[in-house]
Formats: structure tokens, C-alpha cells, sequence
């Protein structure tokens, strides 16, 4: 193209543009702009009012005034297919929903941190329907020194920020279950004793958990280190915890079916009866216990006795593997759903502390026996737990490599290292002069 003819190209644009701006300039029609809308206000679609139930007061007491006698029947009819209306504490919220005609839409009932029930009328009469409260699953690393007790060092610790004092108690409590046949927490903590955990939750909304627990530990007790890793390989909750070889960091048997217990009379073959007046042997340990006091099984196993037994009063035996039982007796009720035949596992609950039968106060009288023979409970060794199962082992080293990395979030302090180094040589001296 020649260099008039690009001349020419180029006057024709010009001339289109000028006609363009020309007809905005001088054209008729208003051009359109941009402007703000003022706010819009909607009225709320429904107006809440909130009640609590009050020390002593029923639900059918906190309806009245909302519904008639009538409604409150079958109100309370359909709430206890999802809830047991006697059962709801002081302090639960009801919420009533009204339209903007005053019109009862709906009721909800608060049941517990997980559930609301929710009431809706009908022409029918009351629908029940359940509303779960959703939770988002979670990893925290808590670690800290230990200046005076394991209680203080958990629920003081630096990187506790975010956290619920709930979840604190909890991740107390699970420590202490999980190195209780290690480590005595009353006895054994020294200034300077350090710990450290991963700890999977399931966290509501609010922050509050819903279940919780802990993925991987590491006690460090007078320079001696104890760790622990969880592991469930069937995904069903029924785990347990293991050391770092795949041995189980629980025994068979708790140490005592009872917590905060007081030992008031030991395993003895000739005791003087408090009752009875005479001297006879006492093959077992008797706990002293407020009245009501939790019972736990010490052992995964079935119960084979349940009921009054003459002197025993309320009592349980039950049998576990290798010839072993265990019997709990004096006690004042038995656990809901606790019969002959019930399997129970390791800390269940099974009875409650009473003096029933022969006993001057409330206690639990507990015996062990091995094919038949007494044990003493408190000098016994007990039988360890069992080990990772060889068909599980492959599962067991990836879980447990991935879950003690965990704990490399929070290092070991530098003089908490330093104790473990100086016992490490000691025990390596020590084994060199045997």
C-alpha cells in the first residue's frame, strides 16, 4: 500500500470519530448513567424469643403461657421421639419462632451442644424434626515444662491460645490414661519433666469439642522418655496406644477399678473381721469410696456373676483371657445394660461404690485370681497389654512414622535433651559392667 493511500485510511478514521463524538455531543437522547440505589431496609421473617429452663421447673411448666394445655400434651408427645423431655437440664434454651403475624412457625429445643430438636405445628399436630450442630476436624500440638504438677503445666501452656479450658481438661485427662503404667503423676513428676502431644479434634462452631483424641505423646520423666502413638486400624474408634516398637503402653489390668482411691484394708491371710469378730483371710484389697463412686473394669473380658452374693453383697465377676477374673464386690448398683454375658472393655463403667452385704462403710472389696488362685492386686506384676498384630504391622510403621513427626512441631528443650543424653550413658555404662 502506498503512502497515500495510508493517508487517505487515515483521514477516513479521523472523520468517523468526529461524526461519533459529534452525535454524542448534539444527540437528543439523554445519555445513561450510574447511581446509588438507597438502601432498602426488610422487615425480619421471624421474631425469636428465647427461654431457659430454671432449677426445678419442667418443660411443661416453661410452655405454659405459649401453648394450651392441649398443644403442650402433644408438643411434649412428639419431642420424646427425639429427646427424653425429663431429661433436659436447667439451663436448656427453647427458642420459639414467630412470624410476623404472630403466627408460631416453629420451636426449637437445645437438647445438648450436638442437638437441637426442632418443633414445627401442623394440622396433624406436632412434627419432630433434628438438627445437628456441624464440627470441623482439627490438629493442635500442645508441649510444655512441668514447674509443679502435670495439671498446671497442660492447662498453663504457652500455646494453649484458641483453645477451650474444656479442651485443656481433656488433654489432662487423656495423658494421664495413656502413661498411668509408666509413670505415677503424684509420685513421680519432677521440676523440669517435660511432655508434648498432637491432638486430633472434632471442633464445633463455637470452638467447644465434640471428641477428641491424642495422636501421638512424649513424656520425658526424670530424664527417661515415654512415648505413645494412637492406632486404629480398623477406623472404628476401638484403638489403643502403642511405644514406638508396636508394644502396648497399657497393662492388662488398670491398677485400681476405682479413681482417688484409699486403700483401707490389704490382701491378708489373716485379717480381723470388723463384722464378724474374728480373724480370716482378706484375699483381696477394699478401696475406700463416698457411696456412688464410679466402678470401672480393670480388664477387657465378660462378666460371668452379677447380682447379691451373701457376705460380697451387689457384686461382679468377670472373666478375662489366660485364666484370669476379677471380682468387685460391695457395691451399690450396677451400670445401665450390665448383665451375665456383657463384654466389657478396659475402664468401662460397670457398678457404683456401696456398702451392701457384710462392710462396716462404703468401699469395693476387688480380688484378682489366676486359675483360681488369689493374687494380691497390689504387689502383683501385671501381665502386659498385647502388641500390634503381625497382620497389621505394614499399617502400624506408616501410621506411626507419620504420627511421632507430628510431635517434631515442638522440639525438646536443650537441657531436656541433655538429661535423656547424661541416662542414655549412664544405662549404656551400666550395661557394660554386667
Amino acid at each position: 500500500m502506498g503512502s497515500g493511500s495510508k493517508m487517505l485510511g487515515f483521514i477516513g478514521v479521523l472523520g468517523i470519530m468526529a461524526s461519533s463524538l459529534a452525535f454524542i455531543l448534539f444527540s437528543e437522547k439523554e445519555v445513561i448513567t450510574v447511581g446509588f440505589v438507597p438502601p432498602i431496609f426488610a422487615a425480619a421473617p421471624e421474631r425469636v424469643e428465647l427461654l431457659a429452663l430454671k432449677q426445678d421447673e419442667t418443660l411443661g411448666e416453661l410452655l405454659e403461657g405459649v401453648l394450651d394445655a392441649n398443644d403442650q400434651y402433644d408438643f411434649v408427645i412428639a419431642l420424646r421421639e427425639r429427646a427424653n423431655p425429663r431429661r433436659l437440664r436447667p439451663g436448656t434454651e427453647v427458642a420459639f419462632r414467630w412470624s410476623t403475624t404472630t403466627e408460631l412457625r416453629a420451636v426449637d429445643v437445645t437438647v445438648d451442644a450436638d442437638l437441637i430438636v426442632r418443633m414445627t405445628p401442623s394440622a396433624a399436630g406436632w412434627m419432630s424434626t433434628t438438627m445437628t450442630t456441624p464440627v470441623v476436624t482439627d490438629t493442635v500440638w500442645v508441649s510444655g515444662e512441668i514447674q509443679t504438677n502435670l495439671w498446671d503445666a497442660v492447662t498453663g501452656s504457652e500455646n494453649r491460645e484458641g483453645l477451650d479450658p474444656g479442651n485443656l481438661a481433656e488433654f489432662f485427662s487423656d495423658l494421664n490414661d495413656i502413661f498411668q503404667w509408666q509413670v505415677d503423676f503424684s509420685r513421680d513428676i519432677r521440676l523440669g519433666d517435660f511432655f508434648r502431644f498432637s491432638y486430633e479434634r472434632a471442633v464445633r462452631p463455637d470452638g467447644t469439642m465434640r471428641r477428641g483424641h491424642v495422636l501421638s505423646a512424649e513424656l520425658v520423666n526424670r530424664g527417661r522418655s515415654y512415648e505413645a502413638v494412637w492406632f486404629d486400624p480398623n477406623g472404628d474408634g476401638s484403638g489403643t496406644y502403642y511405644d514406638e516398637n508396636g508394644n502396648s503402653v497399657r497393662l492388662r489390668f488398670l491398677k485400681s477399678p476405682i479413681q482417688y482411691e484409699r486403700i483401707s484394708s490389704g490382701f491378708s491371710n489373716s485379717r480381723f473381721h470388723p463384722v464378724l469378730q474374728t480373724w480370716r483371710a482378706h484375699r483381696g484389697v477394699d478401696y475406700a469410696a463416698n457411696r456412688g463412686t464410679p466402678v470401672r473394669a480393670t480388664g477387657n473380658g465378660v462378666v460371668i456373676e452379677r447380682g447379691m452374693q451373701s457376705t460380697y453383697g451387689n457384686t461382679i465377676v468377670v472373666r478375662h483371657s489366660n485364666g484370669w477374673t476379677t471380682r468387685y464386690a460391695h457395691m451399690n448398683g450396677f451400670a445401665p445394660g450390665i448383665r451375665v454375658g456383657s463384654a466389657v472393655a478396659q475402664s468401662d463403667l460397670i457398678g457404683y461404690v456401696g456398702m451392701t452385704g457384710l462392710a462396716t462403710g462404703p468401699h469395693l472389696h476387688y480380688e484378682m485370681r489366676q486359675n483360681g488362685t488369689f493374687k494380691d492386686p497390689e504387689t502383683i506384676q501385671l501381665p502386659p497389654g498385647d502388641p500390634v498384630p503381625v497382620d497389621q504391622w505394614a499399617a502400624w510403621e506408616t501410621q506411626s512414622r507419620m504420627r511421632l513427626s507430628l510431635l517434631d512441631r515442638l522440639p525438646l528443650p536443650w537441657d531436656t535433651r541433655l538429661a535423656m543424653n547424661d541416662l542414655g550413658e549412664g544405662e549404656a555404662s551400666d550395661a557394660g559392667e554386667r
